[in-house]
């Protein structure tokens, strides 16, 4: 089976990140915000700061498909 050229990886893993972004930033800020979380200080910190850092294992997947040269003709 043929894999798809660069440019086009490029492309679709471009349009994929930019909506996988939107969806989850969407997501974490309702979590923050609809009263699920303490109010403790501490307890929404670690929650950003675990939110803000999971994004990036999928990404990476995604960035690993995208950038991965083309097979030689």
């Amino acid at each position: 089976m043929r894999r798809l050229p660069l440019r086009a990886r490029k492309l679709i893993g471009t349009l994929v990140l930019l909506t996988f972004l939107v969806l989850y930033s969407l997501l974490v800020m309702t979590i923050g915000v609809s009263g699920h979380l303490p109010e403790h200080g501490a307890a929404q910190f670690f929650f950003y700061l675990i939110a803000g850092t999971i994004w990036a294992f999928p990404a990476r997947y995604l960035m690993i498909w995208m950038l991965r040269p083309d097979e030689p003709s």
